[in-house]
């Protein structure tokens, strides 16, 4: 079973969440990044970008595919993981550390609560497996 810390908030598209003030940090989930296997590059956006929630904001490429990643919640970007362009491995290594992708502003804190918990993405993921 993959890793689900109990501290972060989780979407149905694989990312993470982690709240810090107004700030959401934002990556992949340790599920998504074995579903992907190695991955080989992350495109990010540029610092200052807006996204809405659900809206993709880059890709990760692995050997197997490429795949969108999405904003689980709506907001301005104020970093980039610079890391990620030399060593898209963290992602692999690390998802929830220094595999982080995106740091937003948030335009509105409360869409955080529309996230699944740390049990109910283990559910939602055991039930998408089966």
């Amino acid at each position: 079973m993959a890793n689900v810390p109990e501290n972060l908030h989780y979407s149905k598209d694989h990312e993470w969440v982690r709240v810090e003030g107004d700030t959401a940090v934002v990556g992949i989930t340790d599920h998504a990044q074995e579903q992907l296997g190695d991955v080989v590059y992350v495109e990010l956006p540029k610092p200052g970008e807006d996204f809405a929630a659900h809206e993709s904001f880059g890709s990760v490429e692995s050997v197997k595919a490429v795949s969108e990643i999405f904003t689980p919640v709506s907001g301005k970007v104020t970093e980039v993981n610079q890391t990620l362009n030399d060593e898209p491995e963290k992602v692999n290594q690390d998802p929830y550390g220094e595999g982080w992708m995106i740091k937003l502003k948030m335009s509105s804190r409360g869409e955080v609560d529309s996230l699944l918990t740390a049990a109910e993405y283990e559910d939602f993921t055991k039930a998408e497996s089966e």
